[in-house]
């Protein structure tokens, strides 16, 4: 076995960074980070779009800073978000960069395959919720001349490890979030194919988590000076790794990954794609060891991620928290996942001019848009956790928050009020621990997943917010709202 340096890459819309763990001889596991760096899409040719190159010399230079700090032998593992691909030509070489699920090419492309294929057919056969930046539509209306050339379609996470190791995979808990892997067969689905013009062929070998991709390529990075790493295809979709990372213990815990978006659901070993789970919207992922994660995309924390950008940083997310505490809750309520929040020009005045729209109090200081975007996260969670019970057909005893919103007291707190269950929140670094127990469980380091997670609630702080001031009859009110708007 090799030495137990683990290093995971973990690469989010807005960041990235590099993070170190071992497993000491307590059982317990270390995190350091070793680098960081920010990350974002830009405008190409009227599309926006992820500078990739960008990506792959930041994680060069985190290796580099690991070899310099005496790393000489490890493992990586690489997950980032879901849906967005690179096209490679027959040379190998990358066609142009890939476009961000942000982009608004595929607005209004939803009526549009729904004239090919009913998207309820669609949900059926893949499980997957129906959002218009999805790998199948983002394909639906993909430049064709670059499909012609395309000779492969590689997932973020599987690009760059192909960049590192010179091999090519489609590695299964991403591939599962792009609407056109059949839940029945456990392949790619023809109808849905033919409907793309397209063929199995441009799609590299399905792997699950815990493949062994390969060896780093030193030479062909010479201006580095890099350890001797071997790459390991973990579960490549960030929430797959976070979900893969948090301590969950039975089917009645529920769990929010809480980064730029927030993923509320539960670990299953079965699909479902019922018509219940159609209208409400719920995905069903391809998870780690056979599982299955049922979720709700919820807009999360991108929502203050803008709000911080749009006034220049002047204030830290702590300190948002801070300034919302001080105002009166639930003045105002919106809808957290209304599409006009997916990527505004300005989030702040968004808020503001919905709140005009819908005739609510409309919040004027940076408190009080702090303060609307987490009542109304914490609305939305009750509101999607209530749906989960009725359609899984049983209650929730705990909901786990993991990520960087696990660090949110006072989002945890109004939570834990509007659901009525214990929230346990963390650990924070999930989706970097799961990436790096998915490595260990593959180095044979852990003999089972249900150890793994032992260790992650041994090794990491996790707080605990039981529910306090009951707000049902707001939850009640927003309920109705939602209903009548």
């Amino acid at each position: 076995m090799l030495e137990n340096k683990y290093i995971a890459v973990d690469i989010g819309a807005s960041s990235g960074r590099l993070m170190l763990s071992e497993l000491g001889e307590s059982g317990k596991l270390s995190l350091q980070e070793i680098h960081r760096f920010k990350n974002r899409f830009r405008l190409k040719n009227d599309l926006a779009c992820w500078d990739i190159g960008h990506l792959v010399q930041e994680i060069l230079l985190g290796l580099q800073k690991a070899k310099q700090s005496g790393i000489e032998i490890c493992t990586v593992g690489i997950d980032t978000w879901a849906v967005d691909y690179c096209l490679i030509d027959k040379n190998g070489d990358l066609i142009s960069e890939p476009v961000a699920y942000r982009d608004d090419r595929t607005e209004g492309v939803l009526p549009k395959f729904a004239k090919e294929m009913p998207l309820e057919f669609l949900y059926q056969k893949t499980g997957v919720q129906i959002l218009a930046f999805n790998t199948v539509f983002q394909l639906f209306v993909e430049n064709r001349e670059k499909l012609q050339q395309a000779d492969k379609l590689l997932l973020i996470p599987d690009y760059l490890g192909y960049v590192f190791t010179g091999q090519m995979v489609c590695e299964k808990t991403n591939a599962s979030t792009m609407a056109m892997l059949n839940v029945t067969t456990k392949t790619w689905d023809k109808k849905i194919l033919k409907i793309l013009n397209i063929t199995e062929d441009l799609f590299a070998s399905l792997v699950d988590s815990g493949h062994i991709l390969g060896a780093l390529q030193t030479d062909k990075f010479s201006d580095y000076d890099l350890p001797e790493a071997t790459f390991i295809t973990v579960a490549s979709h960030d929430t797959a790794s976070a979900v893969l990372g948090t301590p969950l213990k039975n089917k009645h815990e529920a769990y929010i990954s809480s980064g730029t978006w927030s993923l509320l659901g539960v670990e299953t070993h079965h699909f479902n794609v019922s018509q219940n789970a159609f209208c409400a919207n719920y995905t069903n992922e391809w998870g780690a060891y056979g599982t299955t994660r049922f979720l709700k995309n919820i807009m999360g924390m991108w929502l203050i991620q803008e709000v911080a950008r749009n006034q220049g940083y002047i204030h830290s997310y702590g300190k948002l928290v801070e300034l919302a505490s001080s105002h009166t809750p639930f003045k105002s309520f919106i809808d957290v996942n209304d599409e006009r929040f997916l990527n505004p020009l300005n989030m702040i005045e968004t808020i503001k001019d919905y709140c005009i729209e819908k005739t609510q109090n409309s919040p004027v200081s940076a408190g009080g848009i702090a303060r609307v975007i987490y009542d109304n996260l914490a609305l939305c969670y009750a509101f999607e956790l209530a749906a989960l019970e009725k359609l899984l057909g049983y209650q929730m005893t705990c909901l786990h928050i993991v990520g960087g919103g696990a660090n949110n007291h006072l989002l945890n707190q109004l939570t834990a009020n509007l659901t009525g269950i214990k929230v346990e929140a963390g650990p924070s670094e999930a989706t970097a621990i799961g990436n790096i127990i998915m490595q260990m469980l593959a180095m044979k380091a852990f003999d089972n997943l249900p150890q793994a997670r032992a260790a992650v609630k041994n090794s990491f702080e996790i707080r605990t917010y039981e529910p306090q001031i009951m707000n049902q009859a707001i939850f009640e009110n927003y309920v109705k709202w939602r209903g009548n708007k």
